[in-house]
Order: C-alpha cells, then sequence, then structure tokens
C-alpha cells in the first residue's frame, strides 16, 4: 500500500467515524443535512489540503464575525451574502408561479418592530436625501388585489447608512404600512443611493483578498405579506445605476429594476404641493400562494 493510498485511507476513517456518530439523530432531515454538511465540509477540506495555520484563521474569521454580530448588525448574515449562499438559498426555494415578484436576499438590517406608518404617510422621518414617493399595488398571481397585505419597508439615507447604524437609535428610512382594499400601497420615504455594505470587519476582509468591492446599487428593502401566500423579501434596484452589474451580495433581478422620475417641485400624486427637488417609483408586487395553507 502506497503511503498516499494509506493517507486517503486515514482521512476517511476520520468522516466515516464522524457520519456514524450522526446516525442516532432522531429527526431524519437534521441527520440528513448534518451528514451532507460533514461530507462537504470534510471533502472541501481535503480537496485544498487544508493546513491546520488555514483553519486557526478560519476559526478567528468565523470568531470576529461572532463578536461583531448584535441585534444591529448581522456579520453572518452578511458573510452568506456575499458568498451567493443567501442568493442561492432564495434560488432553491423560489416559488413554481412564474408571474410573482422575484425574491432576492434579506439583508442584515431588518427591523422586527418597525414603526407603522399610515398609507400615504412619510417613513423617512428625517432620514437624510431627496424625497420619493413610491407607490403600487399588492396582488395575487391571478390579478385579484391583495387588501390590507402588509408591507415592511427600509432603506438607507443619502450617506449610505440605514437607521440602525447609527449611534443614537434613531428609527428614520423604515416603516410598516397595510394596503388599502384594492391592494394599493403609497409612502414617502427618500430616494436609495447606491452604498457599501460594512467592510470594516471580517467580510470586508474577505472582499479585499478576493479582489470585489463592497458597494451595492442603490436600492429599498419589502417584505411582503398577506393571509394564503406565500411572504414576499424582494428589493427594489434604481435604473441605471453604475453597481447593478457588480453587487456585492448577487441580489440584482432585472425584473426590480425600477425607472424613477424626476422632479422640481410641484403637486405631488397624494397632492401636495413640493418645494425642492423631489422622486417618485411605481412598482406593483405579486405574491405567490402558499402551498401549505
Amino acid at each position: 500500500m502506497t503511503a498516499e493510498h494509506e493517507r486517503a485511507e486515514r482521512e476517511q476513517a476520520v468522516t466515516d467515524e464522524v457520519l456514524s456518530g450522526l446516525e442516532g439523530a432522531a429527526d431524519p432531515r437534521v441527520r440528513e443535512v448534518l451528514q451532507s454538511l460533514v461530507r462537504h465540509l470534510h471533502s472541501f477540506a481535503r480537496e485544498v489540503r487544508l493546513s491546520e495555520r488555514e483553519w486557526e484563521t478560519a476559526i478567528a474569521f468565523l470568531t470576529r464575525a461572532g463578536h461583531l454580530t448584535d441585534d444591529r448588525r448581522q456579520e453572518f448574515i452578511l458573510l452568506s451574502d456575499v458568498l451567493g449562499l443567501s442568493m442561492l438559498t432564495v434560488a432553491i426555494n423560489a416559488p413554481a408561479s412564474p408571474t410573482a415578484t422575484e425574491a432576492t436576499v434579506f439583508g442584515p438590517f431588518f427591523v422586527k418592530d418597525a414603526p407603522e406608518v399610515p398609507l400615504g404617510g412619510d417613513l423617512g422621518r428625517g432620514a437624510a436625501g431627496t424625497p420619493c414617493y413610491v407607490s403600487g399595488q399588492v396582488r395575487a398571481v391571478d390579478g385579484s388585489p391583495l387588501g390590507d397585505a402588509r408591507l415592511d419597508v427600509w432603506g438607507a439615507d443619502e450617506d449610505g447608512f440605514y437607521d440602525v447604524q447609527y449611534a443614537d437609535a434613531r428609527s428614520a428610512g423604515r416603516g410598516r404600512l397595510r394596503t388599502a382594499p384594492d391592494g394599493a400601497y403609497r409612502f414617502w420615504t427618500v430616494l436609495p443611493t447606491p452604498y457599501p455594505i460594512p467592510h470594516d470587519g471580517p467580510v470586508g476582509d474577505l472582499l479585499t483578498a478576493a479582489g470585489r468591492g463592497p458597494m451595492r446599487p442603490a436600492h429599498l428593502h419589502f417584505k411582503v405579506a398577506a393571509p394564503g401566500h406565500r411572504t414576499l423579501i424582494t428589493h427594489i434596484f434604481m435604473a441605471g445605476d453604475p453597481y447593478l452589474g457588480s453587487d456585492a451580495v448577487f441580489g440584482v433581478k432585472r425584473s426590480l429594476v425600477v425607472e424613477a422620475d424626476h422632479h422640481t417641485g410641484g403637486r405631488a400624486p397624494d397632492g401636495s404641493h413640493r418645494q425642492g427637488a423631489w422622486a417618485s417609483m411605481h412598482f406593483d408586487l405579486v405574491l405567490a400562494p402558499d402551498d401549505n395553507t
């Protein structure tokens, strides 16, 4: 037996022992996932001939990610995003309905208890940026309107920061609202601008090592829920943005790119008179049926 063959047997014995140790998992799905994870993880280590120093570097990387993660920043979601795992998971779980609005990454800055905003209200609440009126309709794939659907909306200000990234506990550029009986939604916020994802931590170091940039194209986040329908996590992106083709988290879908109309003063769609520059966008949201209901 050659030394190479002996080494391969020794390494496989480790994998086999771990897989055997997982056979006792009571939940078949837990057993399937953990055993598959072990097989692929061990295969990766053998393929790249992982050194002990590289293993220690990886542990230190994950430890730094854990220390940075709290209720205001989720470094592990960011890591999943920049590795494309988030978008792959979205693709795997995409509904079969071809007319439903496409989903994209959740992102690390969702806040569970966002303030309630009345239909047509201002969820910008002092966020820096050009005022922007956003409207559309939420409907089912058969075209029927979805009244009383719940929308969570959040976005960054013109400086590229979300409210949770500021130290003063502000709540700006985000809110929760309900659609009208005809499925219509409308609100004021600030016009999205491109911004870098947080790159002062381990995920930023990974991007630098990979020769990639941290920029995301301008976008607004939407989470849309209605009874009997799959909850939709998506963005709307701004047409003409220079980063549409190089999104740091691979989240851009062509169907989600929206043209913003720019205005100088005048009457807004809600009848209000605006001074100075403002913008408007229209985007309809189509929810797939929930197959589990």
